[in-house]
């Protein structure tokens, strides 16, 4: 095999160094902003003032105890927010995959036009309140269930499953019916067990959707505190829950944070859980885009 030689020269040099300055660069533009909420929200916030943070102020963990202290919905938010992301995830995956071998079926009938039908969905909505209007037809209203119906199919991961299924070879799927298997069986032992690997590029848009979330429980559980998720209470706590939690950092005799160094720490809160799913979906994030992209 002829090797192809890397010729160093002042112009490969420098266009190396420019690209390294780049990456540099936007690294630091989008990580920064993260690592700042994190330093403000152990900072004390008579020590920050308005400079950039390059590592906490004068340490301290008061906003994350009075935070824990006085927010009491925060536990039951998390187990919402996780509940519904962990459910919510399987369930859309679990749906989408037998809606995309359904598509990928040759003899379905009308199957151009339903293809046609479903894609019209991701560029056009009903609305707000059609959308509204159905929840409340459903009884969807008031219950856990609103944030995992709704979400049940993905027409946006519907295409890249299908477009993985039909690049399987026939002989798999003929085999297999030849030996008396049926569209269960398999859809659940043949075709599954094969397209794990796009499969798992999809987790990653249905846990940061359902996790970041909060939306739907402002339309229609904002009245149900039991139902209320993790993003939905630092909407609240944001525009609304600033004066009560300043008036018990003052009747707690804090000093040392502001309501802002609060916003800081509950953000950092709802965030965490996120990064540490991301990290463990990425590495099947890129493969499995490109397998299912590609016919």
């Amino acid at each position: 095999m002829r090797r192809i030689k890397y010729r160093i020269s002042l112009e490969n040099i420098s266009m190396d160094f420019m690209i390294a300055v780049t990456m540099i660069v936007i690294t630091v533009i989008t990580f920064y902003p993260f690592v700042y909420i994190l330093f403000y929200s152990l900072s004390k916030s008579s020590a920050i003032g308005t400079r950039l943070l390059s590592w906490p102020r004068s340490f301290n963990l008061d906003a994350y105890a009075l935070m824990i202290r006085n927010i009491s919905q925060i536990p039951r938010a998390f187990f919402i927010s996780l509940s519904r992301t962990v459910l919510g995830s399987f369930l859309s995956i679990l749906v989408t995959s037998i809606g995309a071998y359904v598509f990928s079926r040759k003899e379905l009938l009308f199957r151009s036009f339903l293809t046609k039908y479903v894609a019209i969905t991701m560029y056009f909505s009903s609305g707000m309140i059609p959308t509204y209007i159905l929840m409340q037809t459903l009884r969807l209203s008031g219950t856990f269930w609103v944030y995992i119906i709704p979400s049940l199919f993905s027409v946006f991961n519907m295409p890249l499953i299908r477009t993985y299924i039909e690049s399987l070879p026939e002989g798999l799927q003929e085999s297999a019916v030849i030996d008396g298997a049926n569209e269960y069986v398999l859809f659940f032992r043949i075709v599954l067990p094969v397209i794990i690997p796009v499969i798992a590029a999809v987790p990653l848009f249905s846990c940061v959707g359902h996790w970041n979330s909060y939306s739907d429980t402002l339309l229609y559980n904002a009245e149900k505190k039991e139902l209320h998720t993790l993003q939905y209470v630092l909407m609240v706590f944001v525009q609304t829950s600033t004066a009560s939690l300043e008036q018990a950092r003052r009747m707690e005799k804090i000093n040392a944070i502001n309501s802002s160094t609060l916003k800081m720490a509950l953000t950092i809160v709802t965030v965490i859980p996120i990064l540490c799913i991301y990290p463990a979906l990425q590495k099947h994030f890129a493969s499995g885009i490109l397998i299912g992209s590609i016919i």
